[in-house]
């Protein structure tokens, strides 16, 4: 039954035919029905990273070519990857829980499945290094066989999201996937060939510079697809990224590089005025000083013009048809191994040659070394691991224990932590995925899996405090009247958790050793109606309990039981002396 019946179409001045949509806008016209007007958000649910995205990923690529930067990423990738000699993986578990042996056991057997089926053994050091450069790092998960294939993220276009669930992602639209099952790689790298741009101000707009924009030719309809690309569900995709959700790039993240280009075009430019320098200026020149007498100036002139085509000709005998000898005249550069031969007077009057020397301070790069380090701790590396030359400092750097050294490794090691906190829960939530996929019946929620801590030298420093600290407390602890729970705590710097935890650890440790005092376990063991005294001692006991209830009786002889207090009364009477009366 059609609606028509029930209801009229009314045409108006711009909707003439009376159709109307509450999403498309009223017939032909481009603006918005009230549906998306009125309830839709105001932020995009298209989101393509900033305008230029895809220009930044080839200048990340131009800038890896730099020794500096590449060496520079490759200490950050190093650092964040460290091994776990206990199970060959760059992961260890972090337990919220007790665990059984098994379930240990049964968690590092699937890790190191898990890990190997995607080749994390030769593919975590340029995954991590990758989102270090780009910022982001996209990976398609096959559905049946678990395995990670790699997606270049300039080859993934635009991310579709839920606005109504928080702005989770619901699509990734990616171009151009050929999948590669040996390598898991599923679509080609980006082609970049020399300098992608001159670092005008196109390359500034977006990204911590603007705002994020949307995809302009896809603007009113979310799930248009060009040729090429196939719009793949969230749930098969993994992306790590760099972004935390508080900067304008979200869901794309911001590269490590970001904030270095501006000094690195500034030393790539000072590089090239160097080498000019040294091209133009280094090499010597002759000054050639020609002696014209008294001659008029214009023919001086000419007679210092031919003076310099004599010098810079060769003349060259050669035979041609016919017989007739030709001299031939061809360039002869200026060579350091020919002489020249001018006339000189008696008064010493003549033309003469003098070397102009070339370029001096051509040693001097102060200049290009401040660049050099200025931009090697715009990436926090510390200047130890980078030096740009045997005599850069004069300072003495030995094994990071102490000085400056060790004050920026520490700075270096926490930042490495702090990227790899940014991308552990991705790994975190994927491996416990492929648990509950592989029916692994484990509670997820009792362990987590983290990188390996970053290279550092922070276990000297801890050697040292230590051996300081010993000594002071072992000195402290011969003095009587401090308490030796002050002492920890003020020389040894433990905390009323250290304190707790080392009470329980040795009483563990000397249970077996340790005898409780006279009478506290006999008291223990009667108030449960046991005695250690023998069950003449209980008999005795108990009739002793009924002459007090009933009057008095001879209880009979017998031992008297000890008592929960341990006093004498509890003991035997020694030989001669009247037993002591019943409690």
């Amino acid at each position: 039954m059609s609606w028509k019946k029930y209801f009229t179409p009314v045409p108006t001045a711009d909707n003439v035919t009376g159709s109307y949509s509450p999403l498309s806008g009223r017939g032909a016209s481009t603006q918005p029905g009230p549906a998306r007007s009125n309830y839709s958000s105001f932020l995009p649910d298209v989101y393509v990273g900033t305008p230029n995205r895809i220009e930044r990923y080839g200048q990340y690529n131009t800038m890896d070519m730099d020794s500096e930067v590449n060496a520079a990423l490759d200490i950050l990738a190093e650092f964040c990857t460290q091994k776990n000699k206990k199970n060959d993986t760059h992961f260890e578990f972090k337990y919220h829980k007790n665990a059984t042996n098994s379930e240990v056991r049964i968690l590092g057997e699937y890790l190191k499945q898990w890990y190997k089926i995607n080749k994390l053994e030769t593919r975590m050091f340029r995954t991590l290094r990758n989102v270090f450069k780009y910022g982001d790092g996209f990976f398609l998960r096959d559905p049946e066989t678990k395995k990670l294939y790699h997606v270049d993220p300039a080859k993934v276009n635009r991310i579709i999201v839920n606005e109504s669930e928080g702005k989770k992602p619901e699509q990734y639209v990616i171009k151009d996937i050929t999948f590669n099952f040996k390598d898991l790689v599923a679509t080609k790298a980006l082609q970049t060939n020399g300098n992608v741009t001159g670092g005008g101000s196109g390359y500034l707009t977006g990204g911590v510079r603007g705002m994020t924009g949307t995809n302009t030719g896809q603007l009113g309809n979310r799930f248009t697809v060009e040729q090429g690309e196939i719009a793949v569900n969230a749930e098969h995709v993994f992306h790590l990224s760099l972004s935390e959700g508080l900067d304008n790039n979200y869901p794309f993240g911001n590269s490590l590089l970001e904030t270095i280009f501006k000094v690195y075009k500034q030393k790539e430019l000072l590089e090239d005025a160097i080498i000019i320098y040294r091209v133009q200026r280094a090499p010597e020149r002759r000054v050639f000083y020609v002696d014209v007498g008294n001659m008029p100036s214009h023919l001086a002139m000419q007679f210092v013009e031919r003076v310099k085509t004599e010098i810079h000709q060769r003349r060259i005998p050669s035979k041609t048809g016919g017989g007739t000898n030709v001299i031939d005249s061809s360039y002869n550069p200026l060579s350091i191994n020919e002489d020249y031969f001018f006339p000189q007077t008696a008064e010493g009057r003549g033309s003469k040659v003098e070397t102009l020397p070339g370029g001096t301070n051509l040693g001097e790069i102060d200049d290009l070394r401040y660049f050099t380090n200025k931009l090697v701790r715009g990436l926090r590396i510390p200047s130890s691991y980078l030096p740009t030359g045997a005599d850069d400092s004069n300072a003495q750097y030995n094994d990071g224990r102490v000085g400056t050294a060790f004050i920026q490794e520490l700075r270096f090691n926490t930042y490495c932590e702090r990227l790899q906190n940014l991308l552990i829960e991705e790994f975190d939530q994927e491996f416990k995925r492929y648990l509950l996929e592989k029916g692994v019946n484990i509670d997820t929620a009792m362990f987590d899996i983290k990188f390996m801590p970053p290279q550092n030298f922070a276990s000297y420093r801890q050697a040292e405090l230590d051996n300081q600290r010993i000594g002071s407390f072992t000195q402290v602890q011969a003095i009587p009247f401090i308490s030796n729970r002050f002492a920890l705590k003020r020389f040894l710097g433990f905390s009323e958790e250290d304190l707790a935890e080392n009470e329980r650890l040795w009483r563990e440790e000397n249970n077996e050793n340790l005898q409780p005092p006279t009478g506290d376990a006999a008291g223990e063991m009667r108030s449960v109606g046991i005695s250690s005294a023998g069950i003449s001692a209980d008999i005795a006991g108990a009739e002793d309990q009924a002459s007090i209830e009933g009057g008095e009786e001879d209880g009979g002889e017998g031992t008297p039981p000890e008592t929960a207090t341990g006093d004498e009364g509890g003991a035997p009477p020694p030989p001669g002396d009247e037993p002591a009366p019943p409690a």
